[in-house]
């Protein structure tokens, strides 16, 4: 294995549970609050966010992406009407 440390922020995909974990700093996690469906903070003792994590990502990624390009496609069409 290699002595170089992975650069902050780092993505992790866990394939077999579906998850997507957004590491942002190594501190330990004190608490974590549900953001929305699916979707966790966790904070250190500061309350400061130190990673986010997705359950059902490939379904949350999709529609997230989705919606977002749904939307602009909206307002392309309504600015040329």
């Amino acid at each position: 294995m290699s002595d170089i440390k992975q650069q902050l922020p780092q993505i992790n995909y866990f394939k077999e549970e579906d998850i997507l974990h957004l590491l942002i700093s190594e501190e330990p996690e004190s608490a974590s609050i549900e953001i929305s469906p699916n979707v966790t903070a966790e904070l250190n003792a500061a309350g400061e966010l130190i990673g986010v994590e997705i359950l059902n990502a490939s379904n949350y990624i999709r529609d997230f992406i989705l919606e977002s390009v749904q939307g602009k496609l909206l307002n392309l069409v309504r600015s040329e009407v």
